[in-house]
C-alpha cells in the first residue's frame, strides 16, 4: 500500500512496510499445521490426535515479492472456549487482529 505525501516541491511516495499477518484457525486435526508446513517450509510436528499444537507457531512466506507472516493457531471448536490452547487461538484472533484468517476445514 502506498501513501502520497504532497510537498511544495514534489510528491513523495512512502510504501507501508507493515507485514501482512495470516492466521490459520480451525478445529483440531483439520490440517492447519500441515498447511502451515507447506506454506512456510517448516517441519512442525503433526498428528491425528487433538492437542498436537498447543501454542501458536510463526513462519514466513514470500508471495509475489511480499513478505507474509503465517500463524498456526491451536485447534479450537469455538472462540468461546476456555482451555489453554483455545484461549491462545481466541486471544490472538481478538487482540492481534490478523489481516487474514483462514478457517481450515480439511487440508
Amino acid at each position: 500500500m502506498e501513501t502520497g505525501i504532497k510537498t511544495t516541491e514534489t510528491a513523495v511516495k512512502v510504501k507501508a512496510e507493515k507485514e501482512q499477518v495470516i492466521a490459520l484457525a480451525g478445529n483440531p486435526n483439520s490440517g492447519k499445521t500441515s498447511l502451515f508446513n507447506d506454506l512456510t517450509g517448516s517441519h512442525q510436528q503433526v498428528g491425528n490426535w487433538p492437542g498436537v499444537t498447543v501454542e501458536k507457531k510463526e513462519g514466513k512466506l514470500t508471495c509475489q515479492g511480499e513478505s507474509l507472516k503465517v500463524i498456526d493457531l491451536p485447534g479450537t471448536y469455538s472462540l468461546g472456549g476456555y482451555t489453554g490452547d483455545e484461549l491462545i487461538a481466541r486471544n490472538f484472533i481478538l487482540y492481534e487482529q490478523p489481516g487474514v484468517i483462514i478457517n481450515v476445514l480439511d487440508a
